[in-house]
């Protein structure tokens, strides 16, 4: 039905929103124009007249009956084509093709059954899709305007999400969740191919969907640079000298720094401890200059080992 007013067929199976809408808009437009024509109708009926003397109601058990019967008949009609709308949005079937995906600020990751890895969606199209959502940091909040859903993403729990890309096309993926600084660039998209072009995509041993930034690093021969690249480091670090909203990786070792702890300033030599630490509770010493907050505790996000590579690969970088 939505395609009829925006001149584009629906992309996905979940159209059910729009018709939940329109429906509620049309009764909406009904009672208030119902409601606009009577009291103009009253205004001029029983407006006060000289000489005329008011009688008292006592109740009409008719029109009583009316304005409790159909708005409550409106009303249940509304729950039901709702409900009828989240059924289909919250069914999984068997064949759903399951991709996990893993949100922080301010980057989507979606990692496919056979090991791949993207920052961007890439489906079949009239393929089930059921995506299993967790956050490493704060909460955010898959929204797909396109498909007329959304799902939030919770830091400690897995969330789901599940749909079916019709046609063909690109369709932007949004948070729509307030998680900080970088909220509003917090953009990716969902790619839906054709069966076949999927196939062929899903089976290519070569990453074809690497970031340009990715492209980038790859030129420095520094350990663990991928690893750093997927937590999410380099959201806000850079390993080039420029800084963005954190400070540069780029000869950070040795160097000294103006921190401020509990508040107070003091000087602080940056080595493996300091780094180490800084990753575990970033907002123990906030280097002056940057915003408190920015940065969340990366416990849950990094394993022992992952801790250890990150930590070697950031002193690494001269």
């Amino acid at each position: 039905m939505l395609g009829f007013f925006t001149g584009y067929a629906p992309a996905s199976t979940t159209e059910t929103v729009d018709n939940v809408m329109l429906f509620i808009v049309a009764i909406s437009v009904v009672l208030l124009i119902g409601v606009t024509a009577t009291m103009i109708f009253f205004v001029f009926k029983y407006h006060r007249k000289k000489g005329h003397k008011p009688v008292d109601i006592h109740g009409n058990l008719l029109l009583e009956v009316i304005w409790i019967g159909i708005p409550t008949i409106l009303v249940l009609a509304m729950f039901y084509y709702g409900y009828l709308g989240f059924s289909q949005i919250r069914y999984i079937p068997e064949d759903a093709f399951e991709i996990n995906v893993t949100a922080r600020m301010w980057s989507w990751d979606f990692n496919y059954p056979n090991g791949k890895k993207t920052d961007s969606l890439y489906i079949p199209v009239g393929q089930p899709i059921k995506l299993l959502m967790e956050s490493a940091d704060v909460n955010h909040s898959l929204f797909i305007p396109a498909f007329r859903i959304k799902e939030d993403v919770i830091a400690g729990r897995t969330t789901y999400l599940s749909f079916t890309a019709q046609t063909e096309g690109r369709y932007d993926i949004a948070c729509a969740e307030y998680c900080g600084l970088k909220h509003s660039m917090m953009y990716t998209a969902v790619i839906a191919m054709d069966e076949k072009d999927f196939e062929k995509w899903y089976d290519d041993s070569e990453d074809e969907t690497e970031t340009q930034e990715e492209v980038t690093m790859t030129k420095f021969e520094i350990p663990g640079i991928s690893l750093l690249q997927e937590k999410g480091c380099m959201t806000c670090h850079t390993i080039d000298g420029s800084e963005k909203l954190a400070p540069s990786f780029k000869g950070i070792v040795g160097t000294k720094r103006i921190v401020l702890t509990d508040g107070e300033e003091r000087e602080v030599i940056v080595d493996e401890e300091y780094i180490r630490r800084s990753i575990l509770y970033p907002n123990a010493d906030i280097v002056k200059g940057f915003a408190f907050g920015m940065m969340p505790s990366q416990t849950y996000n990094l394993n022992e080992e992952e801790l250890e590579i990150v930590v070697e690969s950031i002193t690494s970088i001269n």
